[in-house]
Parts: C-alpha cells; sequence; structure tokens
C-alpha cells in the first residue's frame, strides 16, 4: 500500500517552529499559511542530506539547474519549454514580483490585481513604489473581463501601467481558461499594459484540470512570469525562484543587479531543481490526495455548516469561505476564539474580503477533520 504524503501526526507537527506553527497559542489548531503538513519528497531529502554531508553549501553557479529542470517540467506538465536564456534567478516570487514591476513600470503607476487576492500583494505592490488599482473578480469568482478593459483603457479615471495576474488564482482556487487569458492578453496589448504572472502555485493543478501558462497565450508580448518550486513541494523555507521574460522583457531581467540574482539559496536551488525533475510522482500523489481533501472538506461544510458558502476551486489547497450569514465582523476572530482553530483572516485579501476565511487543507484527513469540528462548535456556541 503506498504511503500518504499528508500523514504527519499532530503531536509532530507542533514541534515544527517554522511560521503556521508559532502564530497562534498552543490550544488553537493552524489551518492558515500555506505551508503544508507533510514532509519533503524523498529525492529532496536525500539531495539536500548528501550536500550537507559533503559540504557543498556554497554560492550557486547560475541556476544550478533549476532553470533547466523547470523548462524540463513545463514541458512534461503543460506542453510548454519556457526559454532558459530567457530565465533568470530572483529571491522567492514576491522579489521576483516586485523587481519586474519596477523593470515594467515606473514609481508611482498603478497596478492592477484581481481582490479577494493574495495577501502579499498589498504589502509588495507599495514596496516596489507602486500604487494598487483594484478590480474584483465577478460574482462568479473569475475574471471579470468587462471590468478588466474599463480598468486597463482608464474608464474608470486612472490607467495602469500594469497587471499583477495571479494565476491559478489565490484565495479562491479559481483555474483561468485559455479563453480569458487569450481575451486578458489582448486587452493588455490593445492598452500597453504589462502584465506579470505569479504561478507559484501551478504545479498542484492536476493534469486532467488544464492550467493555462500565461506565456503561452502572451508569448511575445511585454509579460514576465515568476514561479517557484517552493508551494507545491513545501519549500518554503529554501528560498529560491524563476522569473522568466519574452523577448520583449527578458533583456530587463537580465539587468537585475547581483543582489537580487544572488540573493536565492544555494541549496534552495539545488532542492527545487531535484523536486521539478525526480519528485514528479510525489507531487502527482501530493495532488491526488489534495483533490480528496477539497471534495471532503466541501461535503462536510455543506452537509454540517451550509450557512458558509465555500467556492470550489480547481487549484491551491485553499478554500475561500464565505461566513457573512454568522452576522460578525471578523469571522476568523470568532472561530479562533469559541472553536481554537486559526484560519487566514479574509480582510487581509482585499476590498469584499472582510467576511470571509482562508482554510489550508493540505494537512491529514484526521487533522481536516478536527479543524472542522472546532468549527462546527464555535458556529454552534453563537
Amino acid at each position: 500500500m503506498t504511503e500518504l504524503i499528508f500523514d504527519v501526526p499532530l503531536d509532530e507537527l507542533r514541534r515544527r517552529t517554522s511560521m503556521k506553527w508559532q502564530a497562534f497559542d498552543a490550544d488553537v489548531l493552524p489551518a492558515w499559511v500555506a505551508e503544508m503538513d507533510c514532509r519533503p519528497a524523498p529525492a529532496v531529502q536525500r539531495v539536500i542530506s548528501d550536500f550537507m554531508a559533503t559540504g557543498d553549501t556554497g554560492y550557486p553557479a547560475g541556476s544550478a539547474g533549476c532553470a533547466e529542470a523547470f523548462a524540463d517540467f513545463a514541458g512534461w506538465r503543460w506542453g510548454w519549454t519556457p526559454s532558459v536564456a530567457d530565465t533568470v534567478v530572483v529571491p522567492d516570487v514576491m522579489q521576483g514580483v516586485a523587481r519586474a514591476l519596477q523593470l515594467l513600470t515606473q514609481p508611482g503607476d498603478h497596478v492592477v490585481i484581481n481582490n479577494p487576492v493574495y495577501n502579499c500583494f498589498y504589502g509588495f505592490i507599495p514596496w516596489a513604489e507602486r500604487q494598487i488599482l483594484e478590480v474584483p473578480l465577478g460574482s462568479d469568482h473569475r475574471l471579470d473581463l468587462a471590468a478588466l478593459e474599463r480598468a486597463f483603457s482608464g474608464a474608470d479615471g486612472v490607467k495602469p501601467t500594469a497587471y499583477l495576474l495571479c494565476n491559478p488564482h489565490n484565495p479562491t482556487g479559481t483555474l483561468h481558461t485559455v479563453e480569458e487569458l487569450t481575451a486578458v492578453a489582448e486587452l493588455a496589448r490593445r492598452y500597453d499594459v504589462a502584465v506579470v504572472s505569479d504561478e507559484i502555485h501551478a504545479p498542484l493543478v492536476a493534469p486532467a484540470a488544464g492550467f493555462v501558462p500565461w506565456l503561452t497565450v502572451d508569448p511575445e508580448g511585454r509579460s514576465v512570469t515568476v514561479t517557484s518550486a517552493s508551494k507545491a513541494w513545501n519549500l518554503a523555507g529554501l528560498k529560491a525562484a524563476l522569473a522568466i521574460g519574452t523577448p520583449q522583457t527578458a533583456e530587463s531581467l537580465r539587468t537585475l543587479p547581483d543582489e537580487v540574482t544572488h540573493a536565492a539559496s544555494y541549496l534552495g536551488l539545488i532542492a527545487h531543481r531535484t523536486a521539478l525533475t525526480d519528485g514528479r510522482d510525489w507531487l502527482d500523489r501530493a495532488t491526488a490526495e489534495l483533490e480528496a481533501n477539497r471534495s471532503h472538506l466541501h461535503a462536510r461544510l455543506e452537509s454540517e455548516l451550509p450557512m458558509l458558502k465555500a467556492v470550489r476551486g480547481q487549484a491551491t489547497y485553499l478554500a475561500w469561505v464565505d461566513c457573512s450569514a454568522l452576522g460578525v465582523a471578523d469571522p476568523s476572530a470568532l472561530l479562533r476564539t469559541r472553536g481554537k482553530v486559526g484560519f487566514s483572516t479574509g480582510a487581509n485579501y482585499g476590498s469584499g474580503g472582510d467576511q470571509h476565511v482562508r482554510i489550508n487543507f493540505a494537512t491529514s484527513r484526521e487533522i481536516l477533520d478536527e479543524a472542522i469540528d472546532r468549527t462546527v462548535t464555535a458556529v454552534g456556541s453563537r
């Protein structure tokens, strides 16, 4: 029988000192930040152990083969082979996003994002000295093309110079279609809007679901994709990421200073390269378990907490749940104080998110059920 990926017991998880396990009091069960409750893929464990044993812990030479590994992985997974020559190393995805925006826009320019969206967008865009222009997802949690056109054209009063796409979308788990992305690419060209695509969650999409890399719909445009193996293989503590340009943007990417391109961890690059190359079976097993957890979570919420409305996403290991029926200002605070379960606060994901929580279901079935049980208790105790 194949061992489960998500089988780490709670007592072992509680000994971890990463952010997920330090944010709340010990009596709160954390299911918030995007860390997975699993051990690294065996191939990654072995390679890091080998490098440590031999003392090969110096500076990386280029991407240490990570760019080539990602190109091969993308060809295998999505039928897309990005140019290694147009790929540069960045420390992590959000630093890569910020640097790409700095290359493609001017200080003070506006950048479009689709709220609710990854909370770090709200910190890194101002850090890059750009301003945020929110264009909400539609009521169906998909891209609102009409609203994007109004925004790109400046019809709403501000003309943006860039669009930061979350592909696939966090926190809703929306998987953008080729038709949607092609339409966005046409709008970006028409209104001269640069596109930076954050694709950190892309490997977690099951192959049959049909993830669409942004650069497959805009291979020649003013675009940059930033990606990493960190989310799919749970390697956030081993810093590394890649920024991939087009013929229009790659030359600018190659001007990034050493303090950016040399800031990734050597062991991070080695771990990511190994995951992309030798961790594919592990990824497929993890993705299958996550899909089973997604279905289980939705089934229990629909059965036991029908007043909570969860978006049925196709990507990530995160669930976006509307808790407005609870009638409280901050649902995450209610669930944390009364149920002792820690979900992400919806207000952090932009305008309109305040009545929501984001649930991380990348854990064992036992722990997931405990989180749901605590939610049921909290809601019932009101």
